[in-house]
């Protein structure tokens, strides 16, 4: 995919899953000295779900992942990319969440990370059709 069409479809794909989450799901907080963080997990497509699965289990991925003293905020599949997972992620544990996904995910999934921020509250209030409101 062209580098230039990334930040549409990023700013897709985060619409996407704002308006993903079941209505009666708790909206997050954040800690004052923790980010957002957004991974991309994305799919090797050369290889078979089986074999992602099988790499996933050798080396470990969801027994290291994620690393304690961060939080899981949301965790989805998004079709033909892979998996996009938010983390809380206290400052000091930036370096842990890399090394941990370096070690475990790598050869399974491509990553990319990107800093996020809950825009929710902001736009909620912009919204003009209130009834579409799920959250």
């Amino acid at each position: 995919m062209p580098k230039l069409r990334l930040p549409i479809l990023l700013l897709a794909c985060s619409v996407a899953i704002v308006f993903a989450e079941p209505a009666d799901a708790p909206r997050h907080t954040q800690a004052p000295d923790a980010i957002l963080l957004t991974i991309f997990l994305h799919h090797d497509q050369s290889k078979t779900l089986d074999e992602i699965n099988k790499l996933e289990d050798e080396q470990g991925l969801y027994k290291v992942f994620p690393p304690p003293g961060t939080a899981v905020v949301s965790w989805h599949v998004v079709m033909g990319i892979g998996q996009i997972v938010t983390l809380e992620v206290p400052a000091a544990k930036l370096r842990e969440v890399n090394r941990v996904l370096e070690k475990s995910a790598w050869k399974a999934f491509r990553t990319d990370f990107y800093p996020t921020y809950d825009y929710y509250p902001v736009v909620r209030e912009k919204l003009a059709n209130k009834a579409r409101l799920a959250l």
